[in-house]
Order: structure tokens, then C-alpha cells, then sequence
């Protein structure tokens, strides 16, 4: 029977009545119809050999459970889905380690001093060591009682908080974790809808996975926004009591906590019994929370709210031409996308001690030589040459008045500081400072450049051509070295401006910037390499990672040698020539001043192994002044007097020798179409120039009453006269001034010269003996003397 039944659970069977069907037709209908009645009292017939009882059920999608099983996995499938599109949406991963706000740019000196903030910026970052541990309590206390348990969302809080709120039929509490408010101050906007809500309580998730609790509360405590521009505990401490939060009492502590959550209604500067009942209310969390006794609570509760208000530090921005430089260059360094997103800190080349000494300098120059030398403007760049960071930079005089830039964006006239770069050429041709050229009348292609006071002093060598800062010699190595090779060693060394090949380029007719200029002379003082001038050493992202720093490699510009012998050269034009108002005491210099056409312009670029600073003075509206660039020069001393005191002294490289060199740049020579030894002959000009010298002085031409009005900057003591009494002395011949007229103004009488005016000779002071500080008389103060401002 076991054997049956098995058989017939193996395999389908039709058994019918009438025996037929199916694979059983063999079998006997008797025995069939034997077994079919012996199954049915087993139970194990068929279904289709069985009578269907079931007749009457319902069908399976009428069913509870089914439609309870359908509802949960449903459920799961869309809340998978809902986080998913909620991540998608998320920063990533590696942005949660935030350390700043949004659209916030901190800048740094080089020291780390921050110098400018911007946006929802803490103005004092602490770490959480240096927070007072009640501090940190009265804020747990008050914001998030769970907040080492939970994490990142607490369900309990919520409820609590949703509690208290119906029985005070009002909002007095908040059910946002320490963790979802810093996920909102970093990265959500305020907006009060669900979909921002439940992207906070995702990135909380996410956050706590990522930070320690420790970490989160630092940022929090440095991040929150306490009102009066006071974003984190240190500043909301100085903001409302005006000390660091070690020195506040727990009842001021209390206060601060109790601001967070609506600093505009708790203020104590704006709203103070608001203030003290959300102060006690703190208190009496943290004594519920047997974070302080009763006893403490109780003295603090009785403590009277007295504020002692300050105003933000850092509100003012310190070094702002520098600051606005930085952010100008900000763009060369990342993208708009990070720029846009923000939370940059930047971290400078600035030295704060230079540039306090900086501004000094030129502050102290426009308040006295500006003052009676009629310039009204002053700017001045510090670089170290070796690497080619910005130390120091002063754009002008008033930055809250004018934020135009005169070290980056002023663009003027060199004048005779880029006779440095013809005779640099030169040198590196191969020729010698010793070679000579004839300093005497010269026209060429109809350019006849001028000295300043028309002397002339017949041969004389490329030294003391740029000692004296000689025009017609300077031409004359143009022609002979060529435009090509002089603009490119330029360009080369760190000029960055258009140079036009004409004959004027000599004498610094092309216009050029103040700091493109002083970095072009600090490839001098490095032997011929040249580091592009930078202010930003780091930019860090958010999260305080790296994600730029300066790697501006130094390129040969110039061959040792030949630097080396310019270095010498112009060590002697502040030794014995026009930049003796820049010698320093305990160390050489070299260096070069220039003017431009009528004293629009003075310069000195001037510099020393370690550094090399650029000083300009004149008028934004290019109005000329009664100065001399004697005053650039004296300007540059007065600021590195005291920017090198502690510095090593370090000793220029000696001069190569001479013979045997051969030129490391090979010279194109000027092929002129017309050169004529000799002033340009015209009976006209022949006639008004013999009637200008036979008439009285005042009646001279504009251009000689030009040369006696604006003092030249290789003025010795020799020769000193007042200028205010110059300046008298030229506006009383305008009376007689009608000659000028008619008297033709040369173009080449407008380029600038720092030749020694025709006074010289008439006080019998040989221009060839004269120096920086020799040649005065025992009864006149020396050269420097006279030129040093007043301590007023």
C-alpha cells in the first residue's frame, strides 16, 4: 500500500470512471475503482481527483497580509531611494571636515596675523582646549542635553522639545543637534521647508561619521553666529564684554550660550531682560544637568548684566593696497568654482614689521617733501629678489579715499631707471664699463636727446655715463647694442609692459609699473636670476587642505658676470652719484634714481643682497612737481634703515675681471638713417636761441625756466638751493615770459636727464668731483642733512 501511494504522488493520474485516459489504461477498472476509494479515505487523492471545498475563498489580492507585505517593502524601496536622492544632493564626502563658512576669505601675513576677512568670517578661531570647559557645558546645556549620546539626531530631544513647546504654547526650545546646526551653518541656507530639513538630518548623519564629537563641538563654538557681527564664543566675548572668554564669569558664560538660537532677540546690547531670563534659563539647565551646584547657579542668577561693548576685531582691514592685490590674484590660482563657493584662507608673503615701516616712510615723505615739492602721491614695493615674495607694499596715501594701486596698476614713465637695462645689455655684449663714448651735441633720425643742463662733457665711460646719469651716452649704447636685445633682457629680467623700439627707450620713455620695475632690479642683486614677483605663498580650501602654494622657480635672465658688474656700477651711483640720499650706514647698496619729464616722476630702486625695494612719488593727474627723485631715494633709506636692522649683512660678489670677457648676448646694432654730430641746424632756432641768452633770465624760454623750476635729482651739496626759493624764482619770470611762445619746444628737450643743472657751474662746483655726500661747505648741512624730513 506504501508502494501505491507513493506512486501516486509521483506521478499525475486521470483516474475515471470510465477507465480511460492518462497512463493507468492498462490497470483493471475493478482495481481502480479499489484504489480510488481507498485514496479519498487517505486524503492524498489528487486535487483534480478531489472535491474543491475552497470554493468559496477569497482571492489572494483581497488578502490583508498580502497588502501588508506590498505597503512595507514598498515603504523600503522609497525610503532607499528618498536617501539616495537626498545624497545626491549633499556635499561630498571630504568637504564635511569644514573649518569655515561659506563665501568667507580670510587672508594672512606671513607671520599668520590676519589681515583681512571677509563674509561670515570669525574674526578668532580657538581651539577647543582653549575654550573654558563651563563654556562649552552652558552650550551643550542649552542647545543639544544628548549631544555625546546620540548621533547626530535625537529622537529624544525632538520630543522634549516638541513637549516643552506645546506647554508654552510657544517656541522655547529647539530640537536641532549642536550637529545639525553646524551641518546648516556650513553648508544649508535658513530656509524654513522640509526638503532643507531633511538634508540637515542626513549631513548630521554623515558628519558624525566623519568628526569626533570633539571636533564638531570646536567647530561649532568657532562658527555660530552670536550677534553683532560676532561669529564664534572668542569673539561674541569680545563683542559683548571685551575680554577673552578664560577671563568671563559663568554668568556672562550663561549669556553668550543663551544667544544661539535668536541672537538679535537675546541680545544683552539690545534687549537685556531678555537677555537675563534666557542667562537663567541656561543656568538652570546646567544645574539639572549637575553641571554646576545650586549654590553656583544661584550667585550667578544674582549677577548684574554689565556690558562692556567693543567692536569686532580686525573690522579694519590691515595693509588694504596689499589685501586688494591678493584678491586680484586670487583668479591665476583656482577656479571661479572655488573662488564662488568661498571659505578660502590665504596665506601672504606680507611682513607685517616691513609694512608697518612702509607706510611710515611714505606717510612721512608726503607729510613733508609732498608737501613743498607739490606731489601729492607716493607708492613703495618691497621684494625678496632670492624668491620673489612681496614683503612689503604701499599703494598710495589713502586707501579709504582712493583704492587705486600705484605699485600694480599706475603705469608712468621710468625716466633714467631703465638706463639700467640698456647698459646691462651692453655688458652683456661683452663691452667694459671702461669703454668711453663722446657725451657731445648728437641728432639722430631727427631725435636729438638733450642733457639736462646742456653741458656737455666730451668723453667719458659707461660708468660714470650711468653714474651721472648722462642721456646722450645712454642713446648712443641703445644704437650700438640694439632695440631687440635690450627689450628682450628687459622682458627677460621682469618687465612685463609694452617697450616700443625708438630711440627715447633709452631714457625710460615707455611706461612701466612700479612693482614690475623694482623686481626687474632685484634680478641684479641675484646675479642674474629672476623670480617672478608673488604675494600669495598657500590658499587652503575649507576643510584647511592645500589646495595651491607657490612654486615659482628662479630663471637665468642675465649672466652672473655681467649682473655682478652692473651691481658694481650702480653701487657707485649711490657712492658718488645721484642716489646718495640712500646710503645705509652698515652696508652697501646699489641702486638708481630716475625722473621723468618735467618731475612727474621720481624714482629710486635701490637694493641690497636680501632685498630689493622700489620707491615712486608724483601726482595721479601727471601734474609736474618742484622735487627730485633725491627724495624717492631718501624715502627708500627711511624705510630700509630700520626693515634691515637684525638682518645679516651680506656683501655683493666682486667684480669679475674684465679682460678676456666674452658677451653672453650678441648685440644688433642700430643702423640709423641719418646721424649728425651736432645740434639740428635751423636759422630759425639758430636766431631765438641767441636772442633767448642775450635776454634777461626771466624772459627765457619755457624749457629753461622749466630746468630752473624743477630741482634735478643729482643735486649735490655744492650746489644746494632751497626750493621753495627756486620755486619763487621761477614764477616771478612769468612776468616776462613772453618769448615762450614763440621759442619751439624740441621734443627731445622733454625727455628727462640727471645731469647737473647750469647752477652747478656758477657756484664753481665741478660736476666731475662731486659725490652724494662730499663737496659741502663747513657752513652748510651735508647733502642728507638737508634732505631729512622733520620728525614732526
Amino acid at each position: 500500500m506504501g508502494k501505491l501511494t507513493s506512486w501516486f504522488k509521483r506521478r499525475p493520474t486521470n483516474l475515471s470512471d470510465s477507465g480511460q485516459g492518462g497512463t493507468n489504461e492498462s490497470l483493471p477498472p475493478a482495481y481502480l475503482a479499489q484504489t480510488r476509494q481507498l485514496l479519498s479515505k487517505m486524503k492524498i487523492l489528487p486535487s483534480k481527483m478531489r472535491v474543491n471545498r475552497a470554493t468559496g475563498a477569497r482571492p489572494l489580492y483581497r488578502r490583508i497580509w498580502f497588502w501588508a507585505g506590498l505597503g512595507v517593502g514598498g515603504g523600503i524601496v522609497a525610503l532607499i531611494y528618498g536617501i539616495s536622492l537626498i545624497d545626491r544632493t549633499l556635499p561630498d564626502q571630504s568637504e564635511l571636515n569644514a573649518v569655515f563658512r561659506e563665501q568667507t576669505l580670510t587672508i594672512k601675513a606671513a607671520d599668520g596675523t590676519i589681515l583681512q576677512q571677509q563674509g561670515e568670517a570669525t574674526r578668532e578661531q580657538l581651539q577647543l582646549e582653549q575654550i573654558p570647559d563651563n563654556l562649552k557645558k552652558a552650550f551643550i546645556a542649552s542647545e543639544d542635553r544628548r549631544f555625546r549620546q546620540h548621533n547626530g539626531v535625537d529622537p529624544q530631544g525632538i520630543a522634549r522639545a516638541g513637549l516643552n513647546n506645546l506647554r508654552s504654547q510657544g517656541v522655547v526650545e529647539g530640537g536641532s543637534t549642536i550637529t545639525q546646526q553646524l551641518t546648516r551653518i556650513l553648508f544649508l541656507k535658513q530656509e524654513q521647508t522640509i526638503w532643507r530639513k531633511l538634508k540637515e538630518v542626513r549631513l548630521a548623519q554623515k558628519m558624525e561619521q566623519e568628526l569626533t564629537k570633539d571636533q564638531i563641538l570646536e567647530r561649532y563654538l568657532n562658527l555660530v553666529y552670536l550677534g553683532s557681527g560676532a561669529y564664534g564664543v572668542a569673539d561674541a566675548a569680545w563683542v559683548y564684554f571685551s575680554k577673552s572668554p578664560d577671563q568671563l564669569s559663568l554668568a556672562e558664560m550663561a549669556t553668550i550660550a543663551g544667544l544661539a538660537p535668536a541672537p538679535s532677540l537675546y541680545a544683552p546690547d539690545k534687549n537685556p531682560e531678555a537677555a537675563k531670563r534666557r542667562r537663567d534659563l541656561v543656568l538652570l539647565r546646567m544645574q539639572e544637568d549637575k553641571v554646576i551646584t545650586p549654590e553656583q547657579r544661584q550667585a550667578a542668577v544674582q549677577e548684574p548684566l554689565t556690558l562692556k561693548s567693543s567692536l569686532p576685531k580686525r573690522v579694519q582691514v590691515e595693509s588694504p593696497y596689499f589685501t586688494s592685490y591678493i584678491q586680484k590674484e586670487l583668479p591665476k590660482y583656482v577656479s571661479p568654482n572655488v573662488l564662488k563657493s568661498g571659505g578660502l584662507v590665504v596665506e601672504t608673503t606680507l611682513n607685517p614689521s616691513w609694512q608697518k615701516v612702509a607706510e611710515e616712510a611714505v606717510a612721512k615723505t608726503l607729510r613733508n617733501q609732498g608737501r613743498w615739492e607739490n606731489f601729492k602721491q607716493a607708492a613703495m614695493v618691497a621684494i625678496d629678489p632670492r624668491n620673489g615674495e612681496i614683503k612689503a607694499m604701499v599703494g598710495g596715501k589713502d586707501f579709504g579715499k582712493n583704492q587705486f594701486n600705484r605699485v600694480t596698476q599706475a603705469q608712468r614713465q621710468p625716466g633714467s631707471t631703465f638706463k639700467g637695462f640698456v647698459y646691462a645689455t651692453a655688458i652683456a655684449t661683452g663691452k667694459s664699463p671702461y669703454d668711453s663714448y663722446e657725451d657731445a651735441p648728437f641728432v639722430v633720425d631727427g631725435y636729438e636727446p638733450k642733457n639736462y643742463s646742456e653741458n656737455f662733457r666730451g668723453s667719458m665711460n659707461i660708468r660714470d655715463a650711468l653714474t651721472r646719469s648722462v642721456n646722450i651716452v645712454a642713446v648712443k649704447v641703445l644704437i650700438d647694442v640694439g632695440f631687440t636685445p635690450t627689450i628682450k633682457l628687459a622682458h627677460d629680467m621682469g618687465i612685463k609692459s609694452e617697450l616700443k623700439p625708438t630711440y627715447s627707450l633709452a631714457l625710460g620713455s615707455n611706461e612701466v609699473n612700479l612693482l614690475e620695475l623694482t623686481s626687474a632690479y632685484g634680478s641684479f642683486a641675484t646675479q642674474g636670476l629672476h623670480a617672478e614677483p608673488h604675494g600669495i605663498t598657500r590658499i587652503l580650501n575649507r576643510q584647511g587642505k592645500v589646495i595651491w602654494s607657490a612654486n615659482f622657480k628662479s630663471k637665468r635672465a642675465l649672466d652672473a658676470d655681467s649682473a655682478a658688474i652692473m651691481t658694481w656700477m650702480l653701487r657707485n651711483v649711490v657712492e658718488a652719484g645721484t642716489g646718495g640720499a640712500a646710503q645705509l650706514d652698515n652696508r652697501a647698496v646699489a641702486g638708481k634714481t630716475g625722473t621723468s619729464d618735467e618731475a612727474r616722476d621720481l624714482w629710486f630702486i635701490g637694493y641690497i643682497p636680501q632685498m630689493v625695494t622700489g620707491v615712486w612719488l608724483g601726482n595721479d593727474d601727471n601734474r609736474p612737481t618742484y622735487g627730485s627723485s633725491s627724495s624717492a631715494a631718501y624715502t627708500w633709506h627711511e624705510f630700509m634703515e630700520k626693515a634691515v636692522e637684525g638682518m645679516p649683512v651680506e656683501k655683493f660678489p666682486k667684480r669679475p675681471k674684465l679682460d678676456g670677457r666674452k658677451g653672453t648676448i650678441k648685440a644688433q646694432s642700430i643702423k640709423p638713417k641719418q646721424i649728425l654730430n651736432g645740434s639740428i641746424a635751423s636759422k630759425d632756432d639758430d636766431s631765438e636761441g641767441e636772442s633767448a641768452r642775450n635776454s634777461d633770465e626771466s624772459g627765457s624760454s619755457r624749457r629753461r625756466r622749466s630746468r630752473r623750476r624743477y630741482s634735478q635729482e643729482e643735486q649735490q651739496s655744492s650746489d644746494y638751493t632751497p626750493r621753495r626759493r627756486r620755486r619763487d624764482r621761477s614764477e616771478s619770470s612769468s612776468s616776462n615770459s613772453s618769448s615762450e611762445s614763440s621759442t619751439p619746444r624740441r621734443r627731445s628737450r622733454r625727455v628727462e636727464s640727471d645731469s647737473p643743472p647750469p647752477r652747478r657751474s656758477r657756484r664753481e662746483s665741478s660736476p666731475e668731483n662731486s659725490s652724494g655726500s662730499s663737496g659741502s661747505s663747513s657752513s652748510q648741512p651735508s647733502w642728507r642733512d638737508r634732505l631729512r624730513p622733520s620728525n614732526q
